[in-house]
């Protein structure tokens, strides 16, 4: 196996890893007793989503999926921003 291929097979290896990261965290939406752990929980999918796509663009040689991994983690940013802010604003936290 030469260099590269099993460069990329550590990468789509690391990817999928990620992805079964992301499907416990699923558990903590459904399960968490709080919104704040729900709202963390929803981050880490979207922080693991972004990553997943980083290393799909490195073992593919796909460019793209950068550009995608960058837009797709600015709006997990202010989605945290938004359910934060509504929940401080409704619950009286602070």
């Amino acid at each position: 196996m030469a260099v590269s291929g099993l460069v990329d097979t550590v990468l789509l290896t690391a990817a999928g890893a990620f992805v079964l990261f992301a499907i416990v965290l699923v558990y903590r939406i459904v399960a968490g007793p709080t919104m704040q752990d729900r709202v963390i929980a929803v981050n880490g999918i979207g922080t693991n989503a972004v990553v997943v796509l980083a290393l799909l663009a490195a073992a593919l040689d796909q460019p793209g999926f950068l550009d995608i991994a960058l837009v797709y983690g600015m709006l997990n940013f202010l989605m945290s921003i938004a359910i934060s802010k509504f929940t401080v604003e409704r619950g009286g936290v602070i």
